[in-house]
């Protein structure tokens, strides 16, 4: 309700619009200047106009609290974050704080540009700002930092105190890209490369030895694989649910999650010999339960630590780089098996939807953005075995 109140030839009108994260009741005020050539009855009914138009305004968010960025995002984080996001996705926006509340940190949400976004977003590109190699951020930190800002702006005009996101004018630069993935281009093993290191994991421990061989054959990620239990596997149907992931945090430690999206909850088929090694591996591990007795840590887990505890989520990294530089094999990290899957079976004719299916993106949007680059090579493929089939030599040499 507005309250107004006569200053000389002026009116004051008053609005509460509620109260700040501090509990305290925020008013807003306008002054309004009535032309002199108006009659009292004009000056009367435009006022209720303007007390109306005002009201209307501070309802939907035209004018806002003064609120700064920096405790309103701290609001977000309290109210929503903490109870919506992911434990990982929080640690990573948490993160993005320490630049962002540095340089728009301190200013009313109401009086943020988006030039003063573009502005930092533009700095977050310069030489320098990564202090571990000197160049820029890489393109998809800055996306992330746009991104969380962005998610503040929206959340505001959720709560009607902002109606308009600045950042919806904010662009990224894109010459990043090329400067800051410079010699990062993806290093995928070959065929005969994992060929060749399936051979060397028949000669190691079974439990790695099954970890690495489903990493090749399903394309899981590092927390999904160390999620499975033994129930997740169908050896009937030949099959394996991936339904939860093993994470680690600095808050939980090791704890279990649901996966990435709701497309990340999936059923993967797995060849016959695959299934096999599976069961040859619990047959194993039954035997080791036993010699370990009251020692064990009960557990349905695949992959454990040797007493039964939750794996950690570094531990098939450092197995692997010392299990690959003891046979001079090269090491390319965990997540390449994934691009390895998908190249595979991208190169085998396999559609986008399929291989997003099988992947656990979200989109197969995501997965045509992913692995854009292997997809036009397999349609480039297509096209020459097309060429082959309908075409002879002398068409061929005729049509280039």
């Amino acid at each position: 309700m507005a309250t107004v109140s006569k200053r000389g030839n002026a009116y004051r009108i008053k609005v509460s619009c509620g109260y700040n994260t501090q509990g305290k009741q925020v008013n807003k005020t306008m002054t309004w200047h009535p032309d002199p050539k108006m009659t009292p009855k004009q000056i009367e009914k435009e006022l209720n106009r303007q007390v109306i138009m005002f009201e209307d305004d501070c309802a939907h968010g035209m004018v806002t609290s003064s609120i700064k960025f920096e405790p309103f995002a701290q609001q977000w984080f309290r109210d929503y974050a903490e109870l919506n996001h992911k434990d990982t996705t929080l640690h990573r926006e948490w993160n993005l704080t320490k630049r962002t509340y540095k340089a728009i940190g301190h200013l009313r949400l109401d009086k943020i540009t988006a030039r003063d976004i573009q502005m930092f977003i533009n700095s977050l590109a310069r030489d320098g700002v990564n202090m571990d190699n000197g160049k820029p951020l890489s393109y998809k930190t800055v996306r992330h930092h746009l991104s969380f800002v962005s998610t503040i702006f929206e959340y505001a005009i959720k709560l009607d105190i902002l109606n308009y996101n600045p950042c919806q004018k904010v662009t990224v630069p894109r010459n990043i890209k090329n400067r800051t993935n410079a010699g990062k281009e993806k290093k995928i093993y070959t065929k005969e490369q994992a060929r060749e290191l399936l051979k060397i994991l028949s000669e190691s421990t079974m439990m790695f030895r099954v970890y690495f061989t489903l990493c090749m054959f399903t394309g899981c990620r590092r927390g999904e694989l160390l999620g499975l239990e033994w129930k997740d596997f169908d050896y009937t149907q030949n099959v394996v649910h991936i339904c939860r992931t093993s994470n680690y945090s600095l808050r939980k430690g090791m704890y279990t999650d649901t996966p990435k999206t709701e497309k990340s909850n999936r059923i993967i088929a797995l060849p016959p010999e695959i299934m096999e090694l599976v069961k040859q591996f619990k047959s194993e591990r039954d035997i080791y339960i036993k010699e370990m007795g009251t020692q064990w840590n009960d557990t349905e887990r695949l992959f454990t630590a040797a007493d039964g505890r939750p794996m950690h989520v570094n531990t098939p990294y450092t197995w692997l780089k010392k299990l690959c530089e003891k046979n001079n094999f090269p090491f390319y990290g965990i997540h390449t098996f994934r691009h390895f899957f998908a190249s595979a079976e991208i190169e085998a004719g396999v559609d986008p939807v399929t291989v997003a299916a099988v992947l656990g993106h979200s989109t197969p949007q995501t997965t045509l953005s992913t692995y854009s680059h292997y997809f036009q090579e397999a349609r480039v493929k297509v096209r020459n075995v097309i060429a082959d089939v309908l075409m002879d030599n002398n068409d061929q040499k005729t049509a280039v």
